[in-house]
């Protein structure tokens, strides 16, 4: 059909801008790639051991299934729940795919140390301390990272992330509130009670 105008597309819903895609609009693939894109690199970087280039990888992926199946987008869900549990298959895919051939296993310095001196880490700079944030981050289990990233880091309700999780609401509130009990505990000796 007709192209739609440029403006109406820069105000349509996702899920309008997928049913467009499932038309093959691709201004409207454009788009939804402008809105996720960033989003969903930081996912897979956060879910997949903070590979840069199998983020990279898993995003274009992800992406790709969108323009090559489009069809497979249920109309009557929310586009961004449904786009992330796509993205969560992906990643429970590539778990089972590592157990089968594990990599070597991490060296002790990787670690999160278990004390240090606090006043040396009340100097060190915000960078410092996000690294640390994102070694308490990955230390977490798969289902709690996943939780804890797409309620803090997405910004999701806790209804939506339920949908995307496949979980009761209950669980999904049990399990952020521990994956932020165990980054407390982690962090709170290296990086002092403030957190």
């Amino acid at each position: 059909g007709m192209p739609v105008p440029p403006d109406k597309l820069a105000a349509a819903s996702d899920e309008s801008l997928m049913e467009w895609v499932q038309q093959g609009e691709e201004a409207a693939f454009t788009i939804l790639y402008q809105r996720y894109g960033d989003r969903l690199y930081r996912y897979f970087y956060r879910m997949l051991g903070q590979d840069e280039e199998q983020a990279g990888d898993f995003t274009q992926e992800l992406f790709m299934k969108l323009v090559e199946r489009p069809e497979a987008f249920d109309t009557r869900r929310r586009f961004s729940s449904w786009f992330y549990a796509v993205a969560g298959n992906m990643v429970k895919n590539e778990y089972r795919r590592r157990q089968r051939n594990p990599l070597p296993a991490a060296l002790p310095e990787d670690q999160l140390p278990e004390t240090q001196p606090r006043q040396l880490f009340s100097q060190l700079d915000a960078k410092v301390r996000r690294e640390y944030l994102e070694k308490a981050v990955a230390s977490l289990s798969p289902a709690h990272r996943s939780c804890f990233l797409l309620r803090y880091q997405e910004e999701l309700s806790i209804q939506e992330i339920s949908e995307i999780v496949g979980c009761p609401e209950g669980t999904v509130k049990s399990r952020i509130h521990y994956a932020l009990r165990r980054l407390n505990e982690q962090l709170s000796c290296v990086l002092g009670p403030e957190i």
